[in-house]
This record gives structure tokens, sequence and C-alpha cells, in this order.
């Protein structure tokens, strides 16, 4: 799952994205409103954590802009105003959440699982596709009731797929979500490759039918 923390005090920032990423996410940071617009138009997030505040300019503009680019990306707003005028206008425009600093990080955490599982997976906590089922809570799979172990990337593969059943992804799009800025270090989708490999497998030896496919040229689909 990727976030983008959109928050220009460093240290916080720092902060949220270390803990984030402990918690199993891709987190990419924004420190200005201009850098923030330019990622929200060309990526997707699963939640963006938006400070309203920015040094030049406010962070309602950037949530304006998702709107306006019908984007689903969750957004909690996390800002130093409490003020009820401050809440109703950013919930009115479409965030999910609005969250005062100082803030708790496992509540930030908390909260942001909270959006995805809405956004996502109808507010579940486990997903069942056939034979697999996933526990987001617990991060674990098990195919027929027999739990299969994976590693953190191709548990966010598999649930990355799982949340777009029957499109197709670009090989692009799975190495944004999985690395999120290092994918612009990576010349080569051979990792991609590699994770799509050993997620199959360990899926097809548990006892999973084949769901994820390739479409040369295009990238992977997973349906039935």
């Amino acid at each position: 799952m990727k976030i983008l923390i959109i928050e220009d005090e460093k240290q916080l920032a720092k902060s949220v994205k270390e803990f984030l990423r402990q918690e199993g996410y891709v987190c990419e940071v924004a420190s200005t409103a201009s850098d923030a617009l330019e990622r929200v138009i060309m990526f997707d997030y699963d939640c963006v954590l938006l400070d309203i505040t920015l040094p030049d300019g406010n962070g309602l503009k950037i949530l304006e802009k998702l709107k306006e680019y019908n984007k689903s990306d969750g957004v909690i707003i996390v800002s130093a105003k409490d003020s009820f005028d401050d809440r109703i206008k950013g919930l009115n425009l479409g965030a999910d959440d609005y969250l005062t600093k100082p803030f708790y990080l496992p509540e930030l955490s908390a909260r942001v699982s909270s959006i995805i599982r809405r956004k996502r997976f109808d507010g579940n906590n486990k997903i069942t596709f056939s034979e697999i089922t996933v526990d987001l809570l617990a991060k674990s799979v098990s195919v027929n009731n027999n739990e299969v172990e994976l590693t953190r990337k191709e548990f966010d593969l598999l649930i990355f797929l799982l949340s777009n059943k029957n499109r197709v992804l670009s090989k692009n799009a799975i190495a944004e979500h999985l690395s999120g800025d290092d994918a612009e270090l990576l010349n080569k989708f051979d990792f991609i490759y590699s994770h799509i490999k050993n997620l199959k497998k360990k899926l097809n030896d548990a006892g999973c039918q084949d769901y994820i496919k390739t479409v040369y040229g295009l990238g992977y689909k997973f349906t039935a």
C-alpha cells in the first residue's frame, strides 16, 4: 500500500515515514504544495496525509485537485488547526478524516488502515477470493485454510492485484506501488518479474489456481 505524506515539517515527516514503513507501507514525502500537486496528478496513492499549511500554498487546493481529477485516493488532513470551521471545510471538500497535531503515530496508522479497508475492501479486514483468504490486520494469506508464507513485497503485490481485479496493471504501476520513489532508480523491471513468479509459485504450490495472467506488452491482470 502506498502513502503520500504531504508535510513541510521535516522531522515530523521523517517520523511518520519511518513509522508507516515499519507498518509495511511504501511512503513518499512531498514538502511543498507544488511537489504534492505534481505527484497526486501523476500517481495513485492508497492514502494521502495532507497538511493544509504549506510554505507555497494551502493544502486544501491539493484536495480540490484530487476531486477535480476524480482520484479515489483516501485523504486524511493532518493539521495543527483545530477549529470546527477547518474540520468542516476539509471534510466537505472530500477528505475522509481529520487528525489534529500533535497525534499518536499508532492512531494515525490505525486511521490509515481503516480508510484503506473502507475504500479498497468495503471495510472488511479479510479479503476472500475463491480459495484465497487474506487477513489485512494479521498480514497473512491462506489457500484452502492453509497458511502461505509470503515476503512483504509479495504480500503487497497480492493485495495490489486483488484490489484491482480484472484490470491490467502495467509493470510501471506495479513498480511505483511496491517501491515508490525508489522505482525511478530501477532501470529494469526484472524485480517485478521475480516477485510475480515467486508469488505465483507459492500460491500454486499451496493448491491455488493460477489467477495472475501475463498480458503481453502491457503488464499483469488478476482474474478468475
